[in-house]
């Protein structure tokens, strides 16, 4: 009885780390492309700003793409795997109930509601669970 609990623990363990694997490259796309369209976001609202002045204060156009700037990069929260998923928090609190993990967690669910259903999803599962356990014992001889 203690083998098949360990057994359910490595693969609860396998699947969690291939999820995170899956969730940081999604996440490291998303925070790729932000990043690219920022470089000449921030150019234009260091201009805007520099244009728009009012008693020769500069316009808030840059500083205002710099919060969005860090408000995306917490609610993208790329390193999330490596709290444990435990509640994050940030300078200004807790971090958004937004972010990509709470998104990631919702169509997890559902994928962990469709193997539960035994659908394609749990076909896929098992085959899936049959190509790790068979790299597995390759690496291990």
């Amino acid at each position: 009885m203690i083998e098949e609990t360990d057994d359910v623990a490595e693969e609860l363990s396998r699947w969690s780390l291939v999820r995170d694997v899956a969730v940081l490259q999604v996440k490291l796309v998303v925070d790729g492309l932000r990043d690219v369209l920022l470089v000449p976001a921030s150019l234009i609202a260091g201009v805007m700003s520099l244009v728009n002045h009012e008693n020769g204060k500069p316009g808030p156009q840059f500083y205002d793409l710099l919060r969005f700037g860090r408000d995306s990069e917490r609610r993208i929260n790329l390193f999330g795997a490596y709290s444990g998923r435990q509640m994050r928090t940030g300078d200004d609190g807790p971090v958004a109930e937004t972010d990509l993990d709470n998104l990631v967690a919702r169509v997890e669910s559902y994928v962990v509601d469709e193997v539960r259903r035994g659908s394609i999803t749990a076909k896929a599962k098992a085959k899936i669970d049959q190509a790790l356990d068979t790299i597995l014992r390759r690496r291990n001889m």
